[in-house]
């Protein structure tokens, strides 16, 4: 039986696929796009997770840290927002616990002991049984609304054998299955998942390597090399681009993505509006969020967008 690491099970999803679906969300991913609003899902093994908002200041974590990386900071320090208590229990205003990451061996042993959830570990190794225990609950959602399961993350592709067990159980309970993937893996891998997956959500970011090594850190010619590959061995493959406003929403990157998307046999496309909701999640990983300043595009250009890539012969909605 083989064994994972995931972030997340979403119930009730009605966005990663038909119908209602179960997402699992698997940690781990080989690219570093600067929208992602997933970013727990990136690195593949367990995270720190704070919440400034909720910390009390009661340095309950710093006396259970096993290195000695959590410390008390106040007012002065910019990171502290939350509130403190001193010893007479009175509220003494922006103070927190704050993490040296470089010393944070991710034990948990903090987030056992804090009285207000203001730290969670993101990542918990599981079992396939475990993920098909939660899954088969949902079955008559399934059923009624044409739904299933998602493997998304991160990139599920990450954890093979874990995802191929996966999808091979979900196939053999007669559930539908769709692997939400960046393609960004060996041809070998995807093509292995392609024998047990009724349809992928396959993203396609941008034509342009240059500017896809800059906005997501990797090349993305094995991404368009494998989509080319395993539209011509699978039959449902929906591309999911996102729209960055100032990345690839002008003319010339549409124009690519629509003449790159021709070359295959994929036939719909669904555009994701960029949208910063997952931005203070960076915060409480302890990264930089580098898009603060990037708006949402807006409905006239989405209306643009999507009549230039139906001029390709693709079917495009707004949305996922």
């Amino acid at each position: 039986m083989e064994q994972g690491i995931i972030f997340n099970i979403q119930k009730f999803s009605v966005h990663d696929g038909p119908g209602i679906r179960t997402t699992v969300f698997m940690k781990g991913c080989p690219l570093r796009c600067k929208w992602c609003h997933n970013p727990e899902g990136q690195v593949q093994g367990k995270e720190l997770v704070t919440y400034g908002s909720r910390c009390l200041g009661c340095g309950s974590c710093v006396d259970v840290c096993p290195t000695g990386a959590i410390s008390i900071r106040e007012a002065n320090d910019k990171e502290s927002t939350g509130v403190a208590a001193d010893n007479l229990g009175v509220a003494k205003p922006h103070a927190r616990a704050i993490t040296d990451r470089a010393k944070c061996i991710v034990s948990g042993a903090c987030t056992e002991v804090c009285p207000t959830g203001a730290r969670e570990i993101a990542g918990k190794i599981v079992s396939s049984s475990w993920v098909m225990e939660e899954v088969v609950k949902d079955r008559i959602f399934y059923d009624q609304s044409g739904g299933g399961v998602t493997f998304s993350g991160g990139e599920p592709l990450m954890q093979p054998n874990f995802l191929y067990e996966l999808c091979t159980k979900c196939k053999e309970e007669g559930i539908h299955v769709a692997v939400d993937t960046s393609g960004c893996a060996s041809w070998e891998v995807l093509e292995r998942i392609a024998l047990v997956t009724d349809m992928f959500l396959y993203d396609v970011k941008m034509i342009d390597e240059a500017q896809h090594v800059k906005y997501t850190g990797a090349s993305n010619k094995l991404v368009l090399e494998n989509l080319i590959r395993l539209s011509e061995a699978h039959a449902d493959i929906v591309a999911r681009i996102p729209i960055i406003p100032g990345v690839n929403d002008d003319d010339k990157s549409v124009d690519d993505l629509g003449k790159y998307l021709s070359t295959t046999t994929v036939k719909r496309a669904d555009l994701l509006p960029y949208h910063s909701i997952g931005a203070d999640k960076y915060d409480r990983l302890g990264r930089i969020y580098e898009l603060s300043t990037t708006p949402e595009p807006t409905e006239e250009r989405m209306l643009n967008i999507k009549e230039s890539l139906e001029g390709f012969g693709l079917k495009v909605r707004i949305g996922g």
